[in-house]
């Protein structure tokens, strides 16, 4: 799993490169946990177009970073998810509390 990160004006882009799963869960939340605390901007996007491969431990992951965007008053965003990471997605709520952006 490789995550990257990429810095804008308004925005910060966490590229998802690989499988979420519970053998790379903690490396991403490590990871991306380190980039919400340095987060100045207002929107976090989590981009999954790399990401081959989801399961429910990847709910928990963005689960608990959305409350951590949240509390720091940042807009978390999913882009990119294909369909098998879509459907999770979908299937699990996530839609209904973070935006799907194109």
């Amino acid at each position: 799993m490789q995550v990257k990160f990429a810095e804008y004006a308004d925005a910060i882009v966490v590229r998802l490169d690989g499988e979420l799963d519970e053998h790379t869960a903690a490396q991403v939340r490590q990871t991306v946990d380190v980039a919400i605390e340095m987060c100045r901007q207002r929107v976090f996007i989590f981009d999954f177009s790399k990401l081959s491969f989801m399961d429910s431990t990847g709910i928990g992951i963005l689960l608990g970073r959305y409350k951590k965007l949240k509390s720091k008053g940042i807009e978390p965003q999913i882009y990119g998810a294909n369909r098998q990471v879509d459907k999770i997605l979908q299937t699990a709520g996530i839609y209904s509390i973070i935006k799907k952006t194109s």
